[in-house]
């Protein structure tokens, strides 16, 4: 398969395969069949990063093997791309091609677009970005009808903004989020939203309050927020942080803390280990926590963190990496048994996959 194509006729065999081995994978803890959430065949990825090839005087999109990073692969289109990438791809480099101040040291492209139509465009620079850039790139931008956003080294150059606004429909609400270039969002839209819906649906019969680990931008903490009496959420990421205040004030969520800790100090923080400046006026005691959820990096929960995660009634497990999830499960599922169990094709025609897990203390 080309690095830029794929193939739709083997995705449906491709899906079964991946749940069959995830089910193989967890059938020492479960007897379920993972609930299956299949991508869009085409056009799901709503990020994408090209590097830039220079040859004989232009430039060109181009893709690299892992390990073959020499050898680049020339492209024009990026099918796993979103409609919007491919849309603009052609008009941008197009642009670079014609202006010699936009080519010259042009390392990078990345494209960052939203379910809803919203684009941001970066272009990356081996070169420091002056005066003569910044009004090539504006005309760029007034062209394309989308912001563009300059980096090099030590500098970043924003001309209108460095995010994009995303709406997610989900069940009868649409979900308005503020999202950051640069900071974490979940590449697959229509995944997203699956697995949004997926946790309100575990959550609807749901009461007490709500922790989150690893929050981010509040995308599963603002819809589940409904669900719960109050939520506190934690995220490390000041970006990300800022990017959740806003977008709960953009979503009208009134019952819903953010603070800005590891999850590592979260549970120093709850255990009463040491006290945290930022969690200044928020009363943990007060809190009456039924359900926590959490979405931790590849790595999965430290042990420290498992264990803390292991006292609570109910956990809402999303993991981007069945392996240490697996690991993890050793651990809870001696308190803890499996009643949801989903599969999120989160990177089709990958051996990537995403799960997600309600357990129950026994």
């Amino acid at each position: 398969m080309a690095l830029h194509r794929v193939n739709t006729d083997d995705y449906r065999e491709q899906l079964a395969q991946k749940a069959e081995r995830l089910r193989e994978a967890y059938s020492r803890y479960t007897d379920l069949d993972p609930e299956v959430f299949p991508s869009p065949p085409i056009h799901y990825r709503l990020r994408a990063e090209f590097k830039v090839w220079h040859e004989q005087g232009r430039a060109h999109y181009a893709m690299y093997r892992q390990g073959e990073y020499k050898k680049p692969f020339i492209i024009d289109e990026f099918t796993v791309g979103s409609e919007l990438i491919n849309q603009l791809m052609p008009q941008v480099l197009a642009a670079v091609n014609e202006s010699e101040t936009l080519k010259k040291r042009l390392f990078s492209a990345e494209f960052l677009t939203t379910l809803s139509g919203d684009a941001l465009i970066t272009l990356i620079y081996h070169k420091k970005l002056d005066e003569q850039w910044e009004a090539e790139a504006r005309a760029l931008q007034e062209k394309l009808g989308f912001p563009i956003l300059g980096r090099s080294r030590k500098q970043k150059v924003v001309l209108d903004r460095d995010y994009v606004t995303e709406q997610l429909e989900i069940g009868a609400r649409t979900y308005q989020y503020k999202q950051v270039e640069g900071s974490f969002t979940q590449p697959n839209g229509e995944i997203c939203r699956a697995m949004i819906g997926w946790a309100k649906d575990v959550c609807r019969e749901a009461s007490g309050d709500l922790l989150e680990l690893y929050c981010g931008n509040g995308n599963f903490t603002i819809p589940l927020a409904e669900h719960f009496r109050r939520v506190l959420a934690t995220e490390i990421s000041k970006v990300s942080v800022n990017s959740a205040q806003e977008n709960i004030r953009a979503n009208g969520v009134d019952n819903l803390e953010i603070v800005r800790l590891s999850s590592e100090e979260f549970t120093q923080a709850i255990d009463k280990v040491r006290p945290f400046r930022r969690l200044k006026g928020i009363d943990l005691d007060s809190y009456d926590f039924s359900t926590v959820l959490v979405d931790p990096p590849r790595a999965g929960l430290d042990p420290d963190t498992c264990a803390m995660v292991a006292r609570f009634p109910r956990i809402l497990y999303i993991s981007c990496n069945p392996e240490t999830q697996l690991e993890n499960l050793a651990e809870l599922c001696k308190t803890h048994r499996i009643e949801r169990f989903a599969l999120f094709d989160q990177f089709p025609y990958t051996d990537h996959t995403e799960s997600g897990l309600l357990l129950v203390r026994k």
